[in-house]
């Protein structure tokens, strides 16, 4: 067994028994209070409360040209929330883990928690309408359902569930510590930096932390689901490797069966060279193109009486014993006159 740094880069012989995360009260209680905080700021926007007046206070402050020192950094660190840069570094891991612990959980619990985000986050984007604040026409207005498609804040919602997808997926209770305490200060980072730039109103990113949250909680749900997917595609493999052994035929056409030496010992057994012949061909199916070839290769030589087939044309037979001693018996055979 390797001990050196190096070990853990090796493939596991078999797949570890990693416990799915099971839909806890604790984590249904999460799952609660979080979606009730969702609809609250969703209703805070849609009455224009305080809520939107912050936003504006936030945009007209312009960060951006308070600390200008800070825009070259952050322009790429809101990278950390792009879903397509962020789904690639992600999947290249999970991948990874996947081949080495013989498993497709952790890329069918990304693809899952990315499919969830696309549809729930796209469709209240969709549905709400809000424009950005680079879009906004009207001081003090909500923006809403003015085709807009920037609530809540999709850079967010990203960030929380590609990079809390790592703690979800962790296998020891320390690792999923870390991995939450990094996902939460980079998602937080994110949100933050778009509020920044001008991209995003504040409401828009808390909308989004909640709307990232809420996936990473709900996912358990799906774990059954996940866990027959993979099954079934485990089984569909199987089947197509069985196809494809299974359709090597054995390259038989256009044999010829050669006629088979044999020792004078196997004549003394009692069996007849025709016989021991006709054993020794290969049995082949009706129709087969090698059993017509089989035909003409007999068919051209005539039988001699007995049943003795006469041999081909350049093939030495061993001579038959006319004259052999009886078994047991010590006197030698006599040699024909005039042989």
């Amino acid at each position: 067994m390797r001990t050196d740094i190096f070990a853990r880069l090796d493939r596991e012989p078999e797949p570890p028994k990693i416990e799915a995360p099971r839909m806890s009260r604790h984590r249904i209680a999460l799952f609660g209070g979080t979606l009730a905080f969702y609809l609250a700021i969703v209703f805070a926007v849609l009455i224009t409360s305080w809520l939107v007046a912050l936003d504006w206070k936030v945009m007209l402050f312009r960060p951006y040209q308070q600390w200008p020192e800070l825009h070259a950094f952050l322009d790429y660190y809101v990278v950390l929330g792009q879903r397509g840069p962020t789904a690639v570094m992600v999947a290249c891991w999970l991948g990874w883990r996947s081949w080495r612990q013989h498993t497709l959980r952790p890329l069918l619990v990304l693809g899952t928690s990315l499919l969830l985000l696309n549809v729930t986050v796209g469709a209240v984007k969709l549905g709400l309408g809000r424009l950005g604040p680079h879009y906004a026409t009207q001081i003090g207005s909500a923006e809403m359902f003015a085709g807009g498609d920037i609530f809540p804040s999709g850079h967010t919602a990203n960030a929380v569930v590609t990079w809390g997808i790592l703690a979800y997926l962790a296998t020891t209770p320390r690792a999923r510590r870390y991995l939450s305490a990094v996902s939460a200060t980079v998602s937080l980072g994110v949100g933050l930096t778009t509020v920044y730039i001008g991209t995003h109103w504040l409401s828009d990113v808390v909308l989004g932390w909640a709307a990232g949250l809420l996936i990473l909680l709900a996912l358990p749900w799906f774990e059954p689901l996940i866990a027959r997917t993979e099954a079934w595609i485990f089984a569909m493999r199987e089947r197509w490797r069985e196809r494809r052994g299974g359709a090597r035929p054995a390259s038989v056409t256009g044999a010829v069966p050669q006629p088979v030496l044999l020792p004078q010992s196997m004549a003394t057994e009692g069996l007849s060279p025709g016989t021991v012949t006709a054993a020794a061909e290969p049995v082949l199916p009706a129709g087969h193109p090698a059993s017509g070839a089989r035909a003409r290769a007999h068919g051209g030589h005539p039988a001699r009486p007995g049943g003795m087939p006469v041999a081909p044309t350049g093939v030495r037979r061993p001579p038959p014993h006319t004259e052999r001693g009886a078994r047991g018996s010590g006197s030698p055979a006599r040699p024909m006159t005039g042989g």
